[in-house]
C-alpha cells in the first residue's frame, strides 16, 4: 500500500525539527508515542534502579528480588515478564500453558479442567501503586482478570496506596496513606520504574514556532491508557481532512 501510494520512507533517520521545517511540508503529523514518566523518587539514580525500557528493550540484568513502581498495564506486563524464565513464555509452549492454567482434554478429564500446576516464579516480585484499592482495576475489561490471575499464581505481592519515600541500596522505602504512616523497607535487588507515560512532543514547539502546521495522534496526543484502536481511528480521521 505504501508503494502504491507513492509514500517515501526514510528509515533509520531521526526526525529533526529544522529539517522538517526546511522541507516545507504542508503539515507534519506527530505519531511519536510516549516517553516514560519520571516519578522523582529520591535515590532513583542508584545503580539498583532500571526503567521498563531498560528491562524490555535493552535487556539489562535484573536481580532475584524486584520491586515494580507502578501497576498500570506496563507494570503488569513487566511483572509477568520477570516472574517467567526469559525468552520462554508459557503461551508459546502448549503443554506448559495447559498445565499452568489447569486445562485438559475433556475426553480424558471430566469437564476438561484439572488442578492448575504453574511453574515456580523465577523472581520474587512486589508490584506497587500510589492509588488505594485493587491493583489492575484499569486493565482491559475482558483480559484484566487473566493478568491478575497470572501474577497471583506466580506469588506476586501487590501493594496499593503507597508513597514512594526513597530508594536505598537495600531497596525501596514506602509509607501508606495521606498520613504517610507505617513506613517500611521493601528489600530488593532491583527497582523497576513503570510509573506511567507522558506524550513525546519534543518536535511540536519548534515546528509551530517555524510556522509549520502540526497534528498529534496516538500517544503523542494523549498518553493515558494507550489504545491502538483509538490511535488508528485518530490517524484515519485526520488523514481524511488533509
Amino acid at each position: 500500500r505504501l508503494a502504491a501510494g507513492g509514500v517515501q520512507l526514510h528509515l533509520a533517520t531521526r526526525a529533526d525539527a529544522a529539517a522538517l521545517a526546511a522541507a516545507q511540508f504542508d503539515a507534519v503529523l506527530l505519531a511519536t508515542g510516549v516517553s516514560a514518566r519520571d516519578p522523582k523518587i529520591p535515590g532513583q539514580d542508584g545503580a539498583n534502579v532500571l526503567s521498563y525500557i531498560d528491562v524490555l528493550l535493552h535487556g539489562k540484568p535484573v536481580g532475584e528480588r524486584v520491586a515494580i513502581v507502578g501497576a498500570g498495564g506496563i507494570g503488569f506486563d513487566v511483572a509477568e515478564f520477570l516472574v517467567t524464565a526469559e525468552g520462554r513464555s508459557p503461551t508459546l509452549h502448549l503443554q506448559e500453558w495447559l498445565a499452568e492454567w489447569g486445562v485438559a482434554d475433556p475426553a480424558a478429564v471430566r469437564g476438561g479442567v484439572q488442578r492448575a500446576q504453574p511453574s515456580a516464579p523465577v523472581r520474587k516480585v512486589t508490584l506497587l501503586q500510589r492509588k488505594a484499592g485493587k491493583l489492575g482495576k484499569g486493565l482491559g475489561k475482558t483480559t484484566g482478570w487473566i493478568h491478575r490471575a497470572a501474577l497471583q499464581m506466580k506469588q506476586v505481592e501487590m501493594l496499593g496506596g503507597v508513597n514512594y519515600e526513597r530508594i536505598t541500596p537495600q531497596g525501596l522505602v514506602v509509607s501508606y496513606g495521606e498520613q504517610r504512616r507505617d513506613g517500611q523497607l521493601i528489600e530488593c535487588d532491583t527497582i523497576v520504574l513503570c510509573a506511567g507515560q507522558e506524550p513525546l512532543r519534543e518536535l511540536e514547539a519548534p515546528l509551530r514556532a517555524a510556522g509549520v502546521a502540526v497534528h498529534l495522534i496516538g500517544g503523542a496526543l494523549e498518553a493515558g491508557e494507550l489504545d491502538a484502536k483509538r490511535a488508528i481511528d485518530q490517524g484515519t480521521r485526520l488523514a481524511l481532512t488533509l
